[in-house]
């Protein structure tokens, strides 16, 4: 069984240097404009950070419940989720699910009162700490992140009938996370649309077939937008 860890860094090793997540935010708010490249190496190095967070700072494990709870498509939503499944844990979508851990944009939300231990993610790519006050107890991931290692060695690893990744009340195993690979390899890929979930299957699917993503918040970009032919843009998911 591939997961989708072992997936990652065996795409690091084939070539650290392409392309593994290109953002473009076009939402409106205070980070609107921002664009942001992600190289494959770049990408394993905030995974390993998160997953080391998740496991080291918040005792996350094999078995263990966290929510993702983060805007789509975002590309703070694709580490935390490989970092989630680095660990061997079950990524929930699903508020009502119960939730060992909350990553959240939110951590004064409803849902962060439910949850054991709130990660308050802050989405601007520069940010030093959460802008807001925040409760103790929960980890401000702009401020304390860096502090994690950039290497990342799970205690435990999945087995395959253990579940990965739940929405809507449907349960996918670590068996099950890689779908039949549908594009072909390398391919340079747009993805918009605030699915979250749709987000982590292309993110699976770009590990399967060693493709990047081109993702952009806020409204589909049209047909001739610049931006996408100089990005070299093959597919739109």
């Amino acid at each position: 069984m591939l997961t989708p860890h072992q997936a990652l860094v065996l795409r690091i090793d084939e070539d650290a240097t392409r392309p593994a997540i290109t953002f473009y935010d076009d939402a409106p708010g205070p980070t609107q404009g921002e664009r942001i490249e992600i190289s494959r190496r770049v990408l394993g190095t905030w995974v390993a950070k998160a997953a080391n967070a998740l496991q080291e700072g918040l005792d996350v494990q094999r078995g263990s419940v966290v929510l993702i709870d983060l805007p789509s498509p975002h590309w703070r939503t694709c580490y935390w989720a490989l970092a989630v499944w680095a660990v061997g844990a079950t990524l929930t979508l699903d508020p009502h699910e119960g939730a060992d851990v909350l990553v959240t944009t939110d951590p004064d939300s409803s849902t962060a009162e439910d949850a054991d231990e709130v990660v308050a993610v802050t989405l601007a790519g520069l940010a030093r700490e959460y802008p807001g006050d925040l409760r103790t107890g929960v980890m401000d991931e702009a401020r304390e992140i860096s502090s994690f290692g950039d290497a990342f060695h799970a205690w435990d690893e999945p087995e395959p009938d253990d579940d990965a990744l739940v929405h809507d009340g449907d349960r996918v195993t670590y068996q099950e996370l890689f779908a039949p690979a549908q594009w072909p390899d390398g391919s340079r890929v747009l993805v918009s649309g605030d699915s979250a979930y749709a987000l982590l299957g292309h993110l699976l699917h770009a590990l399967a077939t060693g493709s990047s993503l081109v993702l952009v918040r806020g409204p589909a970009p049209a047909a001739d937008d610049s931006r996408m032919t100089s990005e070299g843009v093959t597919l739109r998911a």
